[in-house]
Protein backbone atom coordinates (compact mmCIF):
# COMPACT_ATOMS: atom_id res chain seq x y z
CA UNK A 1 0.00 0.00 0.00
CA UNK A 2 1.60 3.18 -0.71
CA UNK A 3 2.15 5.85 1.60
CA UNK A 4 0.79 9.32 1.96
CA UNK A 5 2.42 12.66 0.23
CA UNK A 6 0.65 14.25 2.85
CA UNK A 7 -2.01 13.83 5.54
CA UNK A 8 -3.75 16.83 6.90
CA UNK A 9 -5.31 15.90 10.50
CA UNK A 10 -7.79 17.80 12.08
CA UNK A 11 -6.61 20.72 14.68
CA UNK A 12 -7.37 19.36 18.42
CA UNK A 13 -8.47 22.94 19.37
CA UNK A 14 -12.34 21.93 17.97
CA UNK A 15 -12.21 19.00 19.77
CA UNK A 16 -11.11 20.82 22.86
CA UNK A 17 -13.74 24.19 22.58
CA UNK A 18 -16.21 21.47 21.99
CA UNK A 19 -15.69 19.82 25.04
CA UNK A 20 -15.21 23.70 26.85
CA UNK A 21 -18.91 24.29 25.13
CA UNK A 22 -20.66 20.87 26.49
CA UNK A 23 -19.33 21.78 29.92
CA UNK A 24 -21.09 25.59 29.72
CA UNK A 25 -23.80 23.53 28.34
CA UNK A 26 -24.37 21.68 31.49
CA UNK A 27 -23.21 24.82 33.74
CA UNK A 28 -25.79 26.86 32.22
CA UNK A 29 -28.43 23.70 32.36
CA UNK A 30 -28.23 23.59 35.97
CA UNK A 31 -28.77 27.16 35.94
CA UNK A 32 -32.02 27.28 34.27
CA UNK A 33 -33.81 25.71 36.86
CA UNK A 34 -33.27 29.13 38.81
CA UNK A 35 -33.30 31.42 36.48
CA UNK A 36 -35.40 30.68 33.30
CA UNK A 37 -33.40 33.35 31.42
CA UNK A 38 -30.74 30.90 31.23
CA UNK A 39 -32.12 28.25 29.00
CA UNK A 40 -31.45 30.69 25.94
CA UNK A 41 -27.75 30.37 26.89
CA UNK A 42 -28.35 26.49 27.57
CA UNK A 43 -29.73 26.08 23.44
CA UNK A 44 -27.02 28.31 21.92
CA UNK A 45 -24.14 26.50 24.08
CA UNK A 46 -25.68 23.13 22.69
CA UNK A 47 -26.05 24.18 19.05
CA UNK A 48 -22.03 25.65 19.58
CA UNK A 49 -21.36 22.45 20.96
CA UNK A 50 -22.60 20.08 18.18
CA UNK A 51 -21.17 21.96 15.68
CA UNK A 52 -17.48 22.33 17.22
CA UNK A 53 -17.86 18.46 17.63
CA UNK A 54 -18.90 17.87 14.12
CA UNK A 55 -16.15 19.50 13.21
CA UNK A 56 -13.58 18.31 15.70
CA UNK A 57 -14.51 14.73 14.39
CA UNK A 58 -14.07 15.23 10.36
CA UNK A 59 -11.76 12.35 8.87
CA UNK A 60 -7.94 12.97 7.72
CA UNK A 61 -7.58 14.06 4.27
CA UNK A 62 -5.02 12.15 2.70
CA UNK A 63 -2.99 13.34 -0.47
CA UNK A 64 -1.52 10.61 -2.50
CA UNK A 65 -0.33 10.34 -6.00
CA UNK A 66 -2.99 8.72 -7.34
CA UNK A 67 -5.79 9.44 -5.10
CA UNK A 68 -7.33 11.93 -2.47
CA UNK A 69 -8.53 9.96 0.34
CA UNK A 70 -11.41 11.04 2.86
CA UNK A 71 -11.30 9.10 5.68
CA UNK A 72 -12.33 6.11 4.19
CA UNK A 73 -13.59 7.08 0.91
CA UNK A 74 -10.83 7.24 -2.39
CA UNK A 75 -11.28 9.16 -5.20
CA UNK A 76 -9.08 9.08 -8.30
CA UNK A 77 -7.93 12.40 -9.26
CA UNK A 78 -9.18 11.81 -12.73
CA UNK A 79 -12.45 11.67 -11.21
CA UNK A 80 -12.85 15.41 -10.18
CA UNK A 81 -14.20 17.49 -12.58
CA UNK A 82 -15.04 20.91 -10.15
CA UNK A 83 -12.71 21.87 -7.42
CA UNK A 84 -14.70 24.91 -5.72
CA UNK A 85 -13.90 26.94 -2.34
CA UNK A 86 -16.37 28.29 -0.68
CA UNK A 87 -15.16 28.94 2.70
CA UNK A 88 -11.33 29.34 3.68
CA UNK A 89 -11.47 28.60 7.73
CA UNK A 90 -12.42 25.84 8.00
CA UNK A 91 -11.80 24.71 4.38
CA UNK A 92 -14.88 24.18 2.68
CA UNK A 93 -14.08 22.91 -1.01
CA UNK A 94 -16.90 21.33 -2.90
CA UNK A 95 -15.58 18.38 -5.54
CA UNK A 96 -18.08 17.40 -8.25
CA UNK A 97 -16.87 14.05 -9.72
CA UNK A 98 -16.91 12.86 -13.11
CA UNK A 99 -20.32 11.04 -12.59
CA UNK A 100 -21.91 14.25 -11.25
CA UNK A 101 -21.31 13.34 -7.34
CA UNK A 102 -21.02 16.24 -5.57
CA UNK A 103 -18.78 15.82 -1.71
CA UNK A 104 -18.27 18.64 0.15
CA UNK A 105 -15.01 18.27 2.05
CA UNK A 106 -14.60 20.47 5.15
CA UNK A 107 -11.17 20.52 7.12
CA UNK A 108 -10.87 22.54 9.82
CA UNK A 109 -7.63 23.69 10.97
CA UNK A 110 -5.01 26.47 10.88
CA UNK A 111 -5.35 28.77 8.12
CA UNK A 112 -1.40 27.45 7.06
CA UNK A 113 -2.95 24.09 6.83
CA UNK A 114 -6.05 24.43 5.08
CA UNK A 115 -3.96 26.56 2.58
CA UNK A 116 -1.58 24.00 2.00
CA UNK A 117 -4.49 21.38 1.41
CA UNK A 118 -6.07 23.83 -0.91
CA UNK A 119 -3.17 24.28 -3.14
CA UNK A 120 -2.31 20.96 -2.88
CA UNK A 121 -6.03 19.45 -4.10
CA UNK A 122 -5.39 22.27 -6.71
CA UNK A 123 -2.20 20.92 -7.68
CA UNK A 124 -3.49 17.65 -8.16
CA UNK A 125 -7.01 17.77 -10.01
CA UNK A 126 -5.32 17.99 -13.49
CA UNK A 127 -8.75 17.40 -15.42
CA UNK A 128 -11.05 19.48 -12.87
CA UNK A 129 -11.86 23.34 -13.21
CA UNK A 130 -10.56 25.37 -10.61
CA UNK A 131 -13.47 27.66 -9.70
CA UNK A 132 -14.66 27.47 -12.80
CA UNK A 133 -11.55 28.17 -14.21
CA UNK A 134 -9.58 25.28 -16.31
CA UNK A 135 -6.43 23.88 -14.67
CA UNK A 136 -3.77 25.16 -17.11
CA UNK A 137 -5.29 28.44 -17.49
CA UNK A 138 -5.49 28.80 -13.55
CA UNK A 139 -1.66 27.58 -13.16
CA UNK A 140 -0.77 29.53 -16.16
CA UNK A 141 0.80 26.61 -17.94
CA UNK A 142 0.73 27.14 -21.90
CA UNK A 143 -2.43 26.02 -23.62
CA UNK A 144 -0.80 23.19 -26.32
CA UNK A 145 1.48 21.07 -24.74
CA UNK A 146 3.40 19.89 -28.00
CA UNK A 147 6.67 22.04 -28.00
CA UNK A 148 6.37 24.56 -31.02
CA UNK A 149 8.97 24.18 -33.85
CA UNK A 150 11.76 27.18 -34.34
CA UNK A 151 10.16 29.21 -36.86
CA UNK A 152 12.80 30.10 -39.51
CA UNK A 153 13.31 33.22 -40.75
CA UNK A 154 11.60 34.63 -43.76
CA UNK A 155 14.55 34.86 -46.18
CA UNK A 156 14.87 38.95 -47.52
CA UNK A 157 15.02 39.23 -51.43
CA UNK A 158 16.86 42.06 -52.91
CA UNK A 159 13.90 44.55 -54.26
CA UNK A 160 16.80 46.85 -56.28
CA UNK A 161 19.88 46.51 -58.30
CA UNK A 162 23.22 47.46 -56.42
CA UNK A 163 23.08 50.21 -58.06
CA UNK A 164 19.73 51.31 -57.29
CA UNK A 165 20.22 50.83 -54.05
CA UNK A 166 23.38 53.40 -53.99
CA UNK A 167 21.41 56.01 -55.30
CA UNK A 168 18.67 55.79 -52.92
CA UNK A 169 21.24 55.75 -50.62
CA UNK A 170 22.70 58.83 -52.19
CA UNK A 171 19.20 60.63 -52.04
CA UNK A 172 18.11 60.01 -48.30
CA UNK A 173 21.44 61.29 -47.03
CA UNK A 174 21.07 63.92 -49.18
CA UNK A 175 17.40 64.49 -47.71
CA UNK A 176 18.61 64.02 -44.39
CA UNK A 177 21.50 67.14 -44.99
CA UNK A 178 19.72 69.66 -46.81
CA UNK A 179 15.58 68.94 -46.11
CA UNK A 180 14.91 68.49 -49.89
CA UNK A 181 15.50 66.95 -53.18
CA UNK A 182 15.16 70.15 -55.27
CA UNK A 183 18.03 72.63 -55.64
CA UNK A 184 17.25 76.07 -54.59
CA UNK A 185 17.08 78.22 -57.75
CA UNK A 186 17.63 81.73 -57.50
CA UNK A 187 14.07 83.87 -58.48
CA UNK A 188 16.23 85.23 -61.88
CA UNK A 189 15.85 81.20 -63.02
CA UNK A 190 12.47 81.05 -62.75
Amino acid sequence: MPLPITRYQVSTHYLWAGFAALALTGLSFWMAFVWPLAWIATGLFLISAVLVLYLALRPAVEIYESHLKIGQAAIPWKHIRRLDRSSNVPLMVRLTLSDKTRILLVYPSDPHSSSSLLRQLRRHAREALIDGVPYRQFWSEPVNATPSRKTVPTPRYPLLLPDDEAEVERMFQRLKSVGHFDQKTSPEDK
